[in-house]
C-alpha cells in the first residue's frame, strides 16, 4: 500500500484517527498495518494509540517520543479554549509552560510563553515544520501570524530533539503547530460569538471534499473577524485572517501542499504597555489608556497596525520502497507600523514628580538648538522584514535494521526598523535626542532620529542521523549538525550608536544529537537523551561603537532528559527528568574600559532541572478526569554569585480538570496554576510574583447540525499580577539623606472574568 493510499484509508476510519501531531515527525517508524489499534497524526508518521483515553485527553504524548512532550489536539482548542486564544494559550496547558501578558483579553493582546523557565527568544516556534520568529531575536507575536482558526494541533517539544529539529534557539525546546487540515468530506461551519467587553468573532471554514476531476484534490479555506473593545481602557482591538490551503495528489507516491495565511492586527496600546502602581491607585488595574489629548495616554496617540503573511509549498514522495524525499519552500513577512507616547509612566507615579519632571515629560523641541516649548511627545516606530527559505529533506532505509536522514536548511532575511520622535499634537519633528555625529565624516545625526537600520541574515543548517533498530522495539538515532548564522547591518543611523554602521557577525555551531526509545511493550516505551542547544546571539549585540572588541559567541546548552509513556485502553501517562547545562549567556562586559564602549562576551552560566508529570483517566461513560505537573528549577550557576532563580522562571506549574464528551454533549472545567517566581531575577524582594490560576469552564450542546456553547474564561475571576517591568529609579533629594523610589515599574494583572457565547452551524 502506497504512503498516500494508507493515508486515506486511515482517514476512512480503517482504524481510529486522532488529529494528534508530532514535531519530529520525520523520523517516525514506519506507519502500522490497517486494522491495528495506533493512529497517525494528521500531516505526519507519529503514532498515537487510538484508545479512548486518548481521544479525550486534552494532553498525551507519542509512544515513540524521544523527548518530553505534550500534544494538544483540535477537539480541546474547539471544546475547552476561547475561540480567540493565541497559541500560547493553547500550550499552557502543558507541563511546564506558563506564560504572561493576554492583559487585553484572550487573543486581544501579545502574550508570552516560558517553557521551564526558557524565555520567548530561547526556543522555537514552528509552523508546519518551518521556525518563524523575528529577525532581531527568534521572538514571536503570539496574536499576529496564526489564530486558533489555522491551528490543527500543537506539540511543545521540551528539549533540543534530534539533528532534524530545526530553529536557532534549539536549547529551549520548540513549540510546534501544525496547520487546519484538509478532509475527505466537504464540509462547511459558520461560528459566531459575543461576550464581555463587547467581544464578537465570526469564522467560516469551508472544505471541499476530495475533488475526484483533480485527482483527489483537497481545498480547505477559513477566514474569521474579531472585534473587541477590550479588557483595558480605550484598548480595542480589530483582526482580520484569511487561510488557505490545496492538497493535489499528483500521483499515488508524490503530493503537493499549497498554504497560505494572511493576518491583520489593529489595536491602540502604548509601545511600552504596562501601569504603574500610582497609575492603578487612581484607575484600577486594567488602567492602559485615557482620553486626554494632553497626555501621552492618550489612545489616539497609541495605536499599531500589523499585517502578516505566510506562505508553504511543500513537495512530499515516495523516492524507493520505505524511503521519501520532503521539500519545504517558504517565504513569510511582518509588518509592524506603531505611533506611540515616548513614556506612558510619567505621571500618576506611586511618589509625586516634581513641577520640572511634569514640565519635562509635555516638552518638545520644534526646531534643531531651540528651547523646548509645550507638546506631547512620542516616536513612529516601523519594523518590517521578509523572510525566505528552502527545507530538503531525505529518509532512506539503508537495510532492515537502519535508516539514514540528511537534509539542509537555507534562509535569508532582510529587515528595515526605524524610529523617529515627533510632537504628538501636530506630528511635526521633535528634535529631542542627543547631539551625535559620525566618528568617520563628522556628520550630525538629525535629533528627531533614533535609529533607522536594515540589516539580514543568511542562515543555513546541514544535518543528518542515523536511525538504529538492532533489537525489536529499541530504536537509537545518533545525530550532528552543522549551523551557520550570519548577521549583517547596513544603517543609516544604528540603534544606540545613532550613526552610519556597516557590521557583521557570523556565528557557528556544531551540535551532536543522540536519542534512544524502547518499546517495553504495545503500551509502554521509555526514551533517553542526550543533545546539545544552541541559541544565535541577538542582533543587538552589533549595536556598539566598536564591534572588534565583542566575542559574544553562540550560547550554548548540553541537555540531558529521560522519561516514559504509557498508554492504556482507559490511562494515558507519561513522566521525565531533566537537567540543563547552560552556559555562554551573552552579556555586557563590566570591566572593559570607557574608550571601548558596550562590549558583549559570553560569561553567564546556569542550570536547569526538574521532573514533569501528566496523566488522564477516561470513563467508559465518556468522563475523563486529567492532571498534570512540574518542578522546575531554573537557576543561575555564576561562580562567586548567589544562584538564584532566573526572572519569569515559575518554581512550578499544575494543571488539573474534568472533560466530558458524550453524543451532543461537551464540557470542560480546567484550571491551570503557575506557581510563585521573580520578574528580574535579582532576588529584589520588591519583585516577587505570588502563584495565580486561570480556570476555564466550557459547555456546548449539538443540536442537529447547530452546536450552542457557553464559556467562562478565568471563572474564579482572577485578577492577579503576572508580571512586572522595572522601570527607572526617582530620587526624592528633597530629604536628607536621600530616598530612591521605583515608581515607574509597569505591572500586569490577569483581566478578570469573561463569559461569551457561541452558535456554529455545520452543514
Amino acid at each position: 500500500m502506497t504512503m498516500l493510499n494508507l493515508r486515506r484509508a486511515l482517514l476512512l476510519g480503517t482504524i481510529a484517527t486522532i488529529p494528534f501531531i508530532a514535531a519530529n515527525a520525520a523520523l517516525a517508524a514506519e506507519a502500522p498495518a490497517a486494522g491495528s489499534d495506533q493512529a497517525i497524526a494528521e500531516g505526519s508518521n507519529i503514532l498515537v494509540t487510538a484508545t479512548k483515553v486518548n481521544e479525550i485527553a486534552p494532553v498525551t504524548a507519542s509512544l515513540q517520543a524521544t523527548q518530553p512532550q505534550a500534544i494538544i489536539s483540535r477537539s480541546f482548542i474547539e471544546d475547552s479554549l476561547p475561540a480567540t486564544a493565541d497559541f500560547n494559550q493553547i500550550a499552557l496547558i502543558s507541563p511546564s509552560v506558563s506564560n504572561f501578558g493576554g492583559v487585553n483579553g484572550a487573543g486581544l493582546s501579545e502574550s508570552k510563553a516560558q517553557i521551564r523557565g526558557f524565555q520567548d527568544a530561547e526556543y522555537n516556534i514552528t509552523y508546519d515544520g518551518v521556525p518563524f520568529g523575528d529577525t532581531n531575536d527568534p521572538s514571536h507575536h503570539s496574536n499576529t501570524f496564526f489564530p486558533s482558526n489555522t491551528i490543527e494541533t500543537l506539540v511543545v517539544d521540551r528539549g533540543p530533539g534530534n539533528a532534524s529539529n530545526l530553529g536557532i534557539a534549539t536549547f529551549g525546546g520548540s513549540m510546534n503547530m501544525f496547520s487546519r487540515a484538509t478532509r475527505e468530506d466537504a464540509s462547511a461551519e459558520l461560528k459566531g460569538s459575543y461576550g464581555s467587553w463587547n467581544t464578537w468573532l465570526t469564522r467560516a471554514v469551508l472544505q471541499s471534499g476530495s475533488i475526484e476531476k483533480l485527482g483527489g484534490t483537497q481545498i480547505m479555506l477559513s477566514g474569521q473577524h474579531i472585534e473587541s473593545d477590550g479588557a483595558r481602557t480605550y484598548s480595542p482591538f480589530r483582526s482580520n485572517n484569511i487561510f488557505g490551503k490545496i492538497m493535489i495528489p499528483i500521483s499515488p507516491d508524490v503530493k503537493l501542499t499549497l498554504l497560505g495565511t494572511y493576518n491583520e492586527n489593529r489595536f491602540n496600546q502604548p509601545d511600552k504597555d504596562g501601569a504603574t502602581q500610582g497609575q492603578i491607585a487612581l484607575y484600577g488595574k486594567n488602567f492602559s489608556l485615557n482620553n486626554d489629548p494632553n497626555s501621552q495616554n492618550y489612545y489616539g496617540y497609541n495605536h499599531t497596525h500589523k499585517t502578516t503573511d505566510f506562505e508553504i509549498v511543500k513537495l512530499e514522495a515516495n523516492i524507493a520502497p520505505n524511503s521519501t524525499f520532503e521539500n519545504r519552500a517558504y517565504t513569510y513577512s511582518y509588518d509592524n507600523e506603531t505611533l506611540s507616547g515616548n513614556d506612558v509612566t510619567l505621571f500618576a507615579a506611586a511618589t509625586p514628580t516634581s513641577a520640572a519632571d511634569i514640565a519635562k515629560a509635555n516638552a518638545v523641541v520644534l526646531t534643531p538648538g531651540a528651547k523646548s516649548v509645550f507638546g506631547v511627545p512620542g516616536y513612529t516606530k516601523t519594523n518590517k522584514y521578509r523572510v525566505w527559505g528552502d527545507i530538503a529533506k531525505a529518509r532512506i532505509q539503508l537495510t532492515d535494521f537502519a535508516t539514514v536522514t540528511a537534509g539542509l536548511w537555507i534562509e535569508r532575511a532582510n529587515t528595515y526598523r526605524q524610529q523617529r520622535d515627533v510632537d504628538l499634537v501636530t506630528m511635526s519633528p521633535n528634535y529631542a535626542e542627543k547631539a551625535v555625529k559620525n566618528p568617520v565624516t563628522g556628520v550630525a545625526t538629525p535629533a528627531n532620529i533614533k535609529f533607522d537600520q536594515d540589516s539580514h541574515t543568511n542562515h543555513y543548517e546541514l544535518f543528518t542521523e542515523l536511525e538504529l533498530r538492532p533489537l525489536p522495539g529499541l530504536t537509537i538515532t545518533p545525530g550532528f549538525k552543522h549551523v551557520d548564522f550570519e548577521r549583517r547591518i547596513n544603517a543609516a543611523y544604528n540603534q544606540t550608536t545613532r550613526y552610519a554602521q556597516n557590521i557583521s557577525g557570523d556565528y557557528q555551531a556544531d551540535l551532536p544529537f543522540l536519542t534512544v526509545n524502547y518499546a517495553v511493550t504495545d503500551q509502554l516505551s521509555t526514551y533517553a537523551q542526550f543533545a546539545k542547544g544552541f541559541l544565535a546571539p541577538p542582533l543587538s549585540v552589533l549595536y556598539v561603537a566598536n564591534p572588534q572588541f565583542s566575542t559574544a559567541a553562540p550560547q550554548k546548552s548540553t541537555n540531558y532528559q529521560a522519561g516514559l509513556v504509557y498508554h492504556g485502553s482507559h490511562l494515558s501517562l507519561d513522566a521525565d527528568v531533566y537537567y540543563i547545562d547552560f552556559r555562554n549567556k551573552v552579556t555586557t562586559d563590566p570591566f572593559a574600559p570607557a574608550s571601548e564602549g558596550t562590549v558583549y562576551i559570553n560569561a553567564g552560566k546556569a542550570v536547569y532541572k526538574g521532573v514533569e508529570g501528566q496523566a488522564t483517566y477516561a470513563f467508559n461513560n465518556g468522563l475523563a478526569l486529567f492532571a498534570n505537573a512540574s518542578r522546575n528549577y531554573a537557576k543561575t550557576n555564576n561562580d562567586g554569585s548567589p544562584h538564584l532563580q532566573l526572572g519569569n522562571a515559575p518554581y512550578w506549574t499544575a494543571a488539573g480538570g474534568v472533560l466530558f464528551k458524550s453524543g451532543p454533549i461537551r464540557f470542560s472545567l480546567i484550571d491551570k496554576y503557575t506557581g510563585p517566581q521573580s520578574a528580574t531575577g535579582d532576588g529584589d524582594p520588591r519583585y516577587r510574583i505570588g502563584g495565580y490560576n486561570t480556570a476555564i469552564l466550557s459547555a456546548r450542546y449539538q443540536i442537529g447540525p447547530v452546536r450552542i456553547g457557553l464559556e467562562v474564561n478565568d471563572l474564579f475571576d482572577s485578577t492577579r499580577l503576572t508580571n512586572i517591568n522595572a522601570g527607572k529609579d526617582y530620587v526624592d533629594k528633597t530629604v536628607t539623606p536621600n530616598i530612591t523610589y521605583r515608581p515607574y515599574d509597569q505591572y500586569f494583572y490577569q483581566p478578570g472574568r469573561s463569559v461569551t457565547g457561541d452558535i456554529t452551524l455545520t452543514f
